[in-house]
This record gives structure tokens, C-alpha cells and sequence, in this order.
């Protein structure tokens, strides 16, 4: 293994490189740089590809595959030359000028998306998200599939996903959420004025640092900075950048976006030092420097810190006063307990970022359903405004005011990751199954969280998760705790406790 292992040293090298790129393209290259930007990651891109399907790492999988071959197929030394088979087996269907004009692309589409965004105008990003399409579906048949074009994209992010099988999960979570967010509506609202009151940038920022800090962000080892979206990039278990943004008039948005991202910093920060610049830190198939199993597990992590965690009232009933002091002007009239309730309410709205937690879902299924008739042709992307501004009348009851609170608020279909959506309501799935178990095999860790006290939580989360890198599968990771990929039940009856509990009673 020690020859497979240095080549996949080298490449995992590579696509940190690239990941550094991709961080100063979101928070400090200046937007003129971003065609050169495209050539420069598209130049390593391809590089990697090269790397992977050279003769020299073909001959080290093969010996490290018989050598592993009779070894437990859990074993790590086994999947790690799986995963390198599989790469090689990926990227010997995707053509390099595909790969080359995909990278190149994306951060020109970057820089577009960022200024029609600015401009709330859809029509500045059209012709850019059109060819991110084009280029897509040339992907998917390369690829092939099945059933669905969407079923090769998907794969990428969450293997073992289809268009079919999230139709399915959508339908059986959207049946399950209705009843719930229709009884949640119907309830008394809280005060939520001191929301939107004038929140200093640096105060935000400050506030955001310490707390990130107190659940476990090492600063020796991240950052935090600023950003049009938010997000979480890694150039090693060593090196992990979060990055955030500050809305002065609204100021949950820096509060559980930060705490999101500290989520999947934890993860990355969390894997076990000895699977370094390893095929279990390597997206060799998305061409990711990562740790994370797949993108639905990364998003488990940071789900969970942001809602199990951030939104509680044990959260807040030690930190609210840290807040307080931080403003003590804009929150000199408002309790603890009101906060809490304005930070929990269910209230639909326009962005996904902000949206409680039972309206969350419906945006991803927008998102979704969109990606899917993109990518078999029953949608072009002019009509992308109209069909989003009409699914956001029907599912929330709003009539959206301009596509930067539409269809231009996410940054993801710039990147070119289409099929990547689906993660999220997977990740609020699997967040809510790890936190049913650890209440019953741990009832010690929700009693540390009420004390103000994560570590026991995040030594939990590191011995079940984070550690074990892309060794461990999300199916292996819930099978060890006795839960089924894609089962709603515990996140169903966590959203029902938390904003419907009649439901329950009623039903038993």
C-alpha cells in the first residue's frame, strides 16, 4: 500500500491547492480575476485527473487490490484502493475537455452569479447557468445512467441516490412536515422586532468568533472570514476555513450561519491526523479534497450543530447573555426566553439559509425538482423565475419580490453543483437520527448540552463520525447505530416534539 498511498499523497496535495483557490475566489480575489481564476483551476483539475488515471497509479491499485483482496471488506486498506478503482473507473468516462471547460467555467459563472445577484436580475446569470447545464448533462452521459440524467449527478455527492429514490423520500417527508408546519402556523407568534434592528458588522463577527470557539473550533488550526455565501473548505485536517456574512438589519443570519459551518469544520477537524493526505480525506471523483463521507453526512454535522444544538433553549439560556453584552443597546428590552422563541418561530420565507426548520425542506424540493427538469430537458433555464416564484406561492404562500430572494440565492448552481441539494434534507435526516440515538445509548450527552457544556456531544460525534473520514459510509454509520439511510421517522418526530407536540399526543 505504501506506493498507492504516496500517489494518492500527491493528489490529495493537488486538490488542496485547488481548495485554496476556490476559498480566496469566495472571499478576497478580486472579481477581474476570475477568468485566470478558471484557468488555474482548471490546469490543476486536470492535472489530478491525470494523476488518477496514470500507469503508475493503476499498478499500485492493482497490487494494493490483490494484497487487500482477502482482508475484511470493512477493512481500511481495502476501500481505500476500492475508492481509487472507482475514481479511475469515473474518470476514464469524462472526457478532459469536459472536465477542463467545466472548471474553467465555474468561476467565471462564480463572478456572474455574484453580480446578478447584486443586481437582483436573473437574466445577467442565464446564458452562464445554461452552459453549467449544457455541460452537466454532457457529464451525465458520459456517466450513464439508468432511469434518470439526474441519477449520474447525484451519485456524485450522495452515492447510491437516484432521482427515484429521493422522489420517494420527498414524498413520504413532505406528507409528514404539511400536518406539522399547518399546526405549527396555527399557534400564537412571538415578538421577532428585535431581529431586525441595527447589528454592528464587528459585533457579529465577534460574537460569531467566540461561539464558534466554545464548540470546539480550534484556532490554531481555522479561521473565520467573510463571504457572499456561506461556506466551510478544508486544505487539510490542519487548515479549515469557514466563512461567513453580516446582515446588519437581521441577525440570526450570522448567528446560525456560523454555527452551521462550525459543523462542518468540527468534521473536518475531527478526523483521525493518521488518515492525512489519505484516500479517506480525497473526493476522488468530485476532484474534493474532503473528509467527509458524502455531502448529505457533511451536512448531518452541521445541521445538528446549528438546530439540535444552536436553536435550543439550553444553548440559549447560556449564551443569551453573551449576546446581550455584546449588544447591549439593540437587546436591552428582550428576555431570553423571547429569543429563543423568535429564533424558533415558523414563519415561511423567501431564503433557504434562513428558513425555520419545517420550512427547510420545501425549498430543498424546489431546488430539487428543478435540477431534475433541467437536466431531462422539460425545463429550460429562462423559465427557471417563473417556476420557482409560482412553487414558493404554492408551497409557502409568498410572492417572491425579486430573483435575488428567488432563484439567485444560492451560489451552488454557479459552482456546477448540480445533484448536490438533495444533501441537505439528507443531512436534516441523519442529524436527527444520530441525536434519537444518543438519547437513548447516551442520555449523558443532552444532560452536558443543558449544562452550556458540547465536549461530550463532539467526543461522541468524533467516535462515531468524524474520525473515520470517508472510511466509513453514511449507511455504515447508521447501520452501526441501527438506523436506515433516508428513514424520516426520527427527524418527523423530532420536528413534531419540537413545534407540533399535540400531533403526537393525539396520535397515541
Amino acid at each position: 500500500m505504501s506506493e498507492l498511498n504516496a500517489l494518492v499523497a500527491r493528489l490529495n496535495d493537488v486538490l488542496c491547492a485547488v481548495n485554496v483557490l476556490n476559498w480566496d475566489a469566495r472571499t478576497m480575489m478580486p472579481k477581474g480575476g476570475a477568468q485566470t481564476r478558471g484557468h488555474q483551476i482548471a490546469t490543476l483539475k486536470g492535472m489530478a485527473r491525470t494523476m488518477i488515471l496514470a500507469p503508475e497509479m493503476r499498478d499500485a491499485v492493482a497490487a494494493a487490490l490483490e494484497r487487500t483482496s482477502g482482508l475484511d471488506p470493512d477493512d481500511s486498506e481495502r476501500r481505500a484502493a476500492e475508492a481509487v478503482q472507482a475514481a479511475i473507473a469515473h474518470h476514464e468516462r469524462i472526457p478532459a475537455d469536459l472536465l477542463r471547460a467545466q472548471a474553467e467555467h465555474s468561476s467565471l459563472a462564480g463572478a456572474a452569479w455574484t453580480e446578478a445577484r447584486k443586481a437582483a436580475d436573473f437574466s445577467m446569470f442565464r446564458p452562464y447557468l445554461e452552459r453549467t447545464v449544457t455541460l452537466a448533462r454532457e457529464q451525465a452521459a458520459a456517466l450513464g445512467y439508468r432511469e434518470h440524467p439526474y441519477d449520474a449527478m447525484v451519485a456524485i455527492y450522495e452515492p447510491g441516490e437516484t432521482a427515484a429514490s429521493l422522489g420517494s423520500l420527498f414524498k413520504e417527508l413532505r406528507a409528514g412536515i404539511l400536518p406539522i408546519l399547518d399546526a405549527a402556523i396555527g399557534q400564537s407568534k412571538p415578538r421577532t422586532d428585535f431581529l431586525y434592528r441595527d447589528y454592528p458588522v464587528e459585533g457579529q463577527k465577534a460574537f460569531a468568533q467566540q461561539t464558534a470557539h466554545m464548540l470546539g473550533l480550534d484556532d490554531d488550526r481555522s479561521r473565520l472570514d467573510t463571504t457572499v455565501h456561506p461556506f466551510e473548505i478544508s486544505f487539510s485536517r490542519n487548515d479549515v476555513r469557514i466563512a461567513s456574512r453580516w446582515k446588519r438589519n437581521y441577525l440570526p443570519m450570522s448567528i446560525f450561519g456560523s454555527i452551521h459551518e462550525t459543523g462542518h469544520a468540527l468534521y473536518e477537524l475531527g478526523v483521525d491526523a493518521a488518515l492525512t493526505r489519505t484516500a479517506h480525506v480525497t473526493d476522488m471523483i468530485g476532484l474534493y479534497a474532503v473528509a467527509g463521507a458524502s455531502f448529505g453526512m457533511h451536512e448531518s454535522q452541521s445541521r445538528l450543530m446549528e438546530n439540535h444544538v444552536g436553536r435550543s433553549r439550553a444553548f440559549w439560556a447560556q449564551n443569551f447573555a453573551r449576546l446581550r453584552d455584546t449588544f447591549p443597546d439593540q437587546l436591552a428590552d428582550v428576555t431570553e426566553a423571547e429569543f429563543t422563541a423568535a429564533v424558533n418561530r415558523v414563519e415561511p420565507g423567501f431564503i433557504r439559509v434562513e428558513a425555520d426548520e419545517l420550512g427547510y425542506d420545501l425549498h430543498i424540493m424546489l431546488r430539487v425538482d428543478i435540477e431534475m427538469a433541467l437536466m431531462d430537458g422539460s425545463l429550460d433555464v429562462v423559465d427557471i423565475p417563473g417556476v420557482w416564484n409560482a412553487a414558493v406561492e404554492r408551497d409557502l404562500g409568498l410572492t417572491v419580490p425579486g430573483d435575488d430572494l428567488g432563484c439567485l440565492q444560492d451560489v451552488h448552481w454557479s459552482s456546477g453543483n448540480i445533484g448536490s441539494f438533495p444533501t441537505y434534507t439528507i443531512g436534516n435526516i441523519t442529524a436527527a437520527q444520530i441525536m434519537a440515538h444518543f438519547d437513548v445509548s447516551r442520555p449523558d450527552i443532552r444532560h452536558e448540552i443543558d449544562k452550556g457544556n458540547t465536549a461530550v456531544l463532539r467526543e461522541a460525534l468524533c467516535e462515531l463520525v468524524w474520525r473515520h473520514g470517508r472510511a466509513r459510509s453514511r449507511g455504515d454509520i447508521l447501520k452501526s447505530i441501527g438506523a436506515k439511510p433516508n428513514d424520516p421517522k426520527a427527524y418527523l418526530d423530532y420536528l413534531a416534539g419540537k413545534f407540533a407536540p399535540a400531533l403526537i399526543s393525539s396520535s397515541t
